[in-house]
């Protein structure tokens, strides 16, 4: 029973409270409409920032695979780069020591050559003093001065007028044939296995007589054929040397070897300038050919002449050195090198 006193009782309320609570009424609406557009918004935007996080995270990831490409372009760039690197230093040291190869090359083939023709003189000195060859000798003086003269350079003047003067003395050295007279002493030497010994020596044979005539009678022939049998067992010779002496096998072997011993012993005194020895070996073998080889052969004949003319030969002869150009090149090397 009191509430519809109360609802009256607010029906009937003061007048001057209905625009206050229209106003109420209004401001609330205003502000629950606010208040769900504000949600509407900020839904909205809520969905919009999850698209573009969305977004951002897919660009984020494909981002970092192109880093992740740019990174190995970079690090297999890198790699290369350091191998061109490598190369080009490579490249840069050996042009460097081709430059420093060509500089040397050119700087020293002055040198080079003063070396070379420096062996070449000593060369030519050893072959003076060891062996007496003046030829070779020459040759080698001559190579010399020609390499010198290709060279063009007034400051060689000197060193070639040395050579040329040391040229012109060999040139008026007495010439040994060093080659020829081992040559001949080796022909003798290949002879002696072939030399008929004394003891050897056979009278020539006589004449047989022509075939027996058919119409003679057998006896006859048989008898005159065991009387030529019978004269043919003994032999009596008339000897001009008496004392031709008979060697047996083994002492004929020895006697062999030793005239063969004896011109290698003249061979190598040859070869040493040694006159004594050789004249010496070379007598020896004249005097062992002349008693124990058949003087009438002719091959013995020959072997004896060639001992003696071997030995006429004039070994030992003096040459000249080659010291003064050998001096003369060693100072202009020694001149060079301290003034570079």
């Amino acid at each position: 029973m009191e509430e519809p006193q109360s609802t009256a009782a607010l029906t009937a309320g003061p007048l001057y409270l209905r625009p206050l609570i229209i106003a109420a009424i209004i401001a609330v609406a205003i502000i629950a409409w606010q208040w769900y557009d504000s949600r509407q918004q900020i839904g909205a935007l809520q969905h919009e920032l999850a698209q573009r996080l969305a977004a951002a995270d897919a660009e984020n990831k494909q981002s970092r695979g192109v880093a992740e490409q740019v990174r190995e372009a970079t690090r297999e760039a890198q790699i290369k780069l350091g191998v061109l690197e490598a190369k080009l230093q490579e490249s840069q040291n050996q042009q460097i020591a081709l430059e420093a190869l060509y500089q040397e090359l050119s700087r020293s083939r002055d040198e080079s050559l003063l070396a070379d023709v420096e062996q070449t003189l000593l060369v030519a000195s050893q072959q003076l003093q060891l062996a007496g060859n003046v030829k070779s000798a020459l040759i080698a003086l001559q190579a010399a001065d020609a390499r010198l003269a290709r060279l063009d350079r007034p400051q060689l003047a000197g060193l070639r007028k040395m050579i040329a003067r040391d040229i012109e003395r060999l040139k008026q050295a007495p010439y040994v044939d060093i080659i020829g007279i081992s040559a001949r002493i080796d022909n003798l030497m290949s002879l002696i296995d072939l030399l008929p010994l004394a003891m050897e020596a056979r009278a020539p044979a006589t004449a047989t007589k022509g075939p027996a005539d058919p119409e003679t009678n057998a006896w006859v022939r048989f008898t005159r054929e065991l009387w030529r049998d019978m004269r043919e067992l003994v032999r009596i010779e008339k000897m001009d040397r008496p004392d031709v002496p008979l060697l047996t096998p083994a002492q004929t072997y020895f006697l062999r070897e030793n005239l063969r011993l004896r011109l290698l012993g003249a061979r190598l005194a040859l070869l040493a300038r040694d006159d004594k020895s050789f004249k010496a070996d070379l007598k020896a073998a004249r005097e062992w050919l002349a008693r124990y080889y058949d003087g009438r052969d002719k091959v013995v004949i020959n072997a004896i002449a060639s001992t003696r003319q071997l030995a006429d030969s004039q070994i030992s002869i003096e040459v000249p050195d080659l010291a003064a150009s050998l001096d003369a090149v060693r100072n202009y090397r020694l001149v060079r090198e301290r003034a570079r």
